[in-house]
Formats: C-alpha cells, structure tokens, sequence
C-alpha cells in the first residue's frame, strides 16, 4: 500500500519579517519621541563654587556666559538683548527653566543683564549652575 502523501519532508517554512520590522520602527520612534535633548550652549565655562543642594531639569534651556562677558544659547554667540526673544522663541510656556551657565570670570553686570532678560522673557524659573565644594573644602 503506497502513501498518498505529499513530499512533507522537503517543505519550507517561512518566518514573515514584517511584523517583527513594524514592531522594531515603531521602538525606535517611541524611544526618540520620549527622549530628552538638552542643547549645549556650545562652550566649556569654569563655574563658581558652592555649597548647596543639587537641582536639575532635563528639560533646561542652557545659557552660557563666557569669561570674556560673551553670552552663547543654542551653540551661537548671541548680544544681551537677544536673549529675552531666543528664549521666547525656545520655550512653549512660562514654566521652562533656564539654567545660566557663568565663567567664574565673567562680570556680575553680564549675569545681572541675563537673569534679567530671563526673567523679562516670562520665565518664572531662572537658575544658576555651579561647582559643588568637595565634602573636604572649607
């Protein structure tokens, strides 16, 4: 009696990529859509030290001063009074925070003029970053 059955043993089976690819693009934009960018203001500043507690937001908009007074936002060098529209332009609301980043040599009038810019642009937060003391510093 022969078998009436097909040639099972040579068959193939095929795995469908495409779902597993569906699932992988759709990771990937989850994962940069849920990502946080936070933009450099593009120059390496000495910042004072002190004593106190460390806060930080992700989500930051970062100010630079420079030793030399220049002021730098989004990697651009940029004149004190522009500093109030770019961070109207940069923000969706009033509860963005901004962070100045100061050289230590920077002058006090350039910061003065900067946090008040910030603060002109109608940003409630407005925050300075600094070098924490070591626990053995005075």
């Amino acid at each position: 009696m022969k078998s009436t059955r097909t040639n099972d043993r040579y068959s193939t089976v095929t795995i469908d990529l495409a779902p597993m690819i569906d699932c992988v693009f759709i990771l990937l934009i989850f994962f940069i859509v849920t990502s946080v960018f936070v933009e450099d203001p593009g120059i390496e500043v000495e910042r004072p030290d002190t004593r106190g507690e460390a806060i930080t937001d992700r989500n930051a908009l970062l100010i630079a001063i420079a030793a030399d007074d220049g002021i730098y936002f989004d990697g651009q060098r940029i004149r004190i009074d522009q500093v109030a529209p770019a961070l109207r332009q940069a923000t969706f609301g009033d509860e963005a925070t901004v962070i100045i980043r100061a050289d230590r040599r920077a002058s006090h009038g350039t910061f003065a003029g900067v946090y008040s810019e910030a603060k002109r642009a109608g940003l409630a937060h407005v925050q300075f970053a600094t070098t924490r003391l070591g626990a053995g510093s005075p």
